[in-house]
């Protein structure tokens, strides 16, 4: 996937996808329309261009994601902590913790997390 940031209405619109797939192109026409009050030509424009970035498809009139919800909000915070701060885990959370304590568990469960993640 390449590095794309959702428009606000474009990750509502992508949110319906995800949490209806697979659905028929019809079916997510007539869902837009009533969550999002778009017209049938609206929702087309977005999907064929959500399409053409990659995220989702379009075929046998049964749109489908071809990265999943995760995967999207995963690669969208590696893009964040990159841009924000210099690709700086320890930088990125030491802004997140603002000063906030751990908890117990927390601690463990980020030690652990490091633990499996750190190079060899």
């Amino acid at each position: 996937m390449k590095k794309y940031k959702l428009t606000e209405s474009e990750e509502k619109f992508a949110e319906l996808i995800w949490k209806n797939e697979p659905i028929g192109s019809g079916d997510l026409v007539k869902l837009c329309e009533k969550e999002m009050n778009w017209k049938k030509s609206t929702t087309y424009t977005v999907l064929k261009k959500l399409c053409e970035k990659g995220i989702f498809q379009n075929e046998n009139p049964v749109v489908s994601s071809l990265i999943t919800k995760d995967a999207y909000y995963a690669k969208q915070s590696i893009y964040f902590v990159e841009d924000t701060f210099g690709g700086s885990l320890p930088k990125f959370l030491t802004a997140f913790m603002g000063g906030r304590k751990l908890s117990k568990h927390q601690a463990e469960e980020l030690k652990k997390l490091i633990d499996e993640h750190k190079e060899v």
